[in-house]
């Protein structure tokens, strides 16, 4: 039996429900995500996110959802996960105040990679209120589907910034889905290793993480099949290492088995999907080759076992392609197809010379053998075979459900949304966004990118003591703790 032929028997799958379905869909998106700008040359543009949203708008999806303006992220939010000082220097910290905290930037590794720039706090607050809030409705039962292209930023760690990422939004959502579901997934499809998300959650069994990622010689460096968690964690955390040129088909040859099989027997209350677009073919800082439907495939087949599902956005550095995916990723979620000739919208330059949603892979090599795929299939469907089916929890005193209002769109002041009640004592008044943040601009797209690429050498250690651990305030921790 061939690759294509296992997938299509679903022999290692469970059976799936109709795609067609609609489910209820709520968005989250800030008008003014698009005006933060990491500074020239970076790699990171969060500009893609309003790039994706002119797309939505003029296939006329918005629609078919409902917007909301995601409440910001307060600082006690943040500290559910993120350290107090730690938290506390991303609120105060600016360009112009930086070179009088160096000891403070090396400590939470701000500086190259995560730099400072205008609005950095406000930005992290935007990307983490629109995955919080997404995991309150999911809790509330007001939507079936969550999405927050703004979240997604898996590498941020408890105590410092990393892989672009200053606040893992990811850990905060789970930590809020945890309050009405005794297990959730967590699956990362990012060309890079969620190792942010996995590290938080290393220790216990309410959460399973599943990455699919690049590894070797390439950042952060973690992620090995050999890493399976640790304690009562043990075999609740899977890893799914690839070589280059990953293509379609070999992707879903691993994907459908090993998340069937995951859902079959850790059945989750509800899954968190990392949708990095890094993955796709002709990545700038990428080296694999699946095309927009493949990636896509992903979020089917997620879909498609009617659990309450938040999709979150990731890595993605060729723009373009970044709105192409994850538009059709939105119209994947509301159960649609859509025109691959795409309308006029104010960024249709960006997509010539096809000006279609979708694109062709390259013809880059699979270095991916069919032997490699065996094995690594074989030893994660053997991880799962020792795992309890659905373990339970004994919930001790459970914590009340957290309101974050959100508005719609069209009827927000943005001048509201400044919570004037910070529970850190700063001296700075929290103020909106000011018109001085750089609004994005093309740049050409330099050949060398080796400063950005990472490799294993820049892999971080991971702390093993007990003052590492993640208060979640459920009556449970997980450590924040790798076993080396």
């Amino acid at each position: 039996m061939n690759i294509g032929q296992m997938m299509d028997s679903g022999g290692y799958s469970l059976p799936s429900g109709a795609d067609g379905v609609k489910r209820k869909v709520c968005y989250f998106y800030d008008p003014e995500v698009g005006n933060y700008y990491y500074g020239q040359g970076h790699p990171m543009k969060p500009h893609r996110i309003r790039m994706t949203h002119a797309l939505l708008a003029h296939y006329g999806l918005l629609q078919r959802m409902q917007v909301l303006k995601p409440f910001p992220a307060r600082d006690r939010d943040l500290c559910r996960f993120h350290a107090d000082d730690y938290v506390s220097f991303l609120r105060s910290i600016t360009p112009e105040t930086q070179q009088d905290h160096l000891r403070q930037l090396k400590r939470f590794n701000v500086g190259e990679d995560c730099p400072v720039f205008d609005g950095l706090y406000s930005f992290c607050q935007i990307s983490a209120g629109g995955s919080v809030g997404g995991a309150v409705k999911l809790n509330h039962g007001l939507c079936d589907i969550a999405v927050n292209w703004a979240g997604g930023l898996h590498h941020a760690k408890k105590y410092e910034a990393s892989g672009f990422c200053y606040v893992n939004d990811i850990v905060l959502a789970i930590l809020e889905l945890l309050k009405q579901h005794e297990r959730v997934l967590y699956v990362d499809i990012d060309i890079h290793h969620g190792d942010g998300v996995e590290e938080a959650f290393y220790t216990t069994d309410r959460v399973m993480t599943v990455s699919f990622h690049k590894f070797g010689d390439y950042f952060p460096g973690t992620g090995d099949i050999r890493d399976i968690g640790y304690g009562k964690g043990k075999y609740y955390a899977l890893n799914v290492p690839l070589d280059d040129g990953i293509d379609d088909e070999s992707y879903q040859y691993l994907f459908k088995p090993i998340l069937g099989k995951v859902m079959e027997v850790f059945r989750p209350g509800a899954v968190v999907l990392q949708c990095g677009a890094d993955s796709l073919s002709g990545d700038r800082l990428g080296c694999f080759n699946l095309s927009v439907k493949g990636h896509a495939e992903c979020v089917k087949f997620m879909r498609s076992f009617n659990v309450p599902l938040l999709l979150l956005g990731g890595g993605g550095y060729t723009i373009r392609n970044v709105a192409r995916c994850w538009c059709y990723e939105t119209v994947v979620a509301l159960g649609m197809e859509v025109e691959d000739k795409m309308p006029l919208n104010e960024y249709y330059e960006y997509f010539g010379p096809d000006y279609t949603l979708h694109v062709a892979p390259s013809n880059m090599e699979n270095k991916n053998s069919k032997q490699l795929l065996e094995e690594i299939r074989r030893k994660l469907l053997d991880h799962l075979s020792k795992i309890q089916h659905a373990p339970s929890v004994q919930f001790q005193e459970r914590p009340p459900d957290t309101e974050i209002p959100e508005a719609d769109e069209d009827q927000d002041d943005p001048d509201e949304r400044c919570d004037p009640d910070s529970d850190m004592e700063v001296d700075d008044e929290r103020k909106p966004l000011l018109n001085s943040i750089k609004r994005e601009t093309v740049e050409p797209e330099p050949k060398d990118l080796e400063g950005y690429k990472g490799s294993a050498e820049n892999a971080r250690g991971f702390d093993t003591h007990a003052d590492e651990t993640a208060n979640t305030g459920i009556g449970y921790e997980f450590d924040a703790m790798k076993q080396v």
